[in-house]
C-alpha cells in the first residue's frame, strides 16, 4: 500500500504576515451623539463632528475598522448640521433682539 502525504495548500504559519490589530469603530456612538446634537444638545453635535473627523482619518490610515464608515459619516454629518443650525438660530435670535430693542427704545 502506498502512503499519501498531505501537503498544506497555503503558506506555512511562519510565512504568513502578522495580522495588524485594528481599533474598533465607534460609528454607533458618533451617530447617537450627532442625533442628540440635532434634537437637544449643542455640545453633542460638536463632539460628534470632532470624533467623526478623527475616526475617518484613522480609518483612512488603516488603523481603525472601516466597517463602521457609514455610521461614522452619518454621525459626523448630523453633528455638522446641529452646529450649523445652532449658529443660524443664535444669529437670528441676536438679530431679533437687536431689532426689537431698537423698536422698543424708539417707542419711549
Amino acid at each position: 500500500m502506498t502512503e499519501v502525504q498531505q501537503v498544506p495548500i497555503g503558506p506555512a504559519e511562519s510565512q504568513m504576515p502578522p495580522q495588524q490589530q485594528l481599533m474598533p469603530h465607534r460609528g454607533g456612538l458618533i451617530l447617537a451623539l450627532g442625533i442628540l446634537g440635532i434634537v437637544c444638545c449643542f455640545i453633542c453635535g460638536i463632539i460628534a463632528w470632532v470624533m467623526g473627523n478623527g475616526d475617518l482619518k484613522q480609518m483612512d490610515a488603516g488603523r481603525m475598522d472601516s466597517s463602521g464608515r457609514g455610521l461614522t459619516q452619518a454621525g459626523k454629518i448630523c453633528g455638522m448640521v446641529s452646529v450649523i443650525l445652532q449658529i443660524v438660530g443664535f444669529v437670528l435670535w441676536l438679530l431679533m433682539m437687536t431689532v426689537f430693542g431698537i423698536a422698543g427704545s424708539a417707542m419711549r
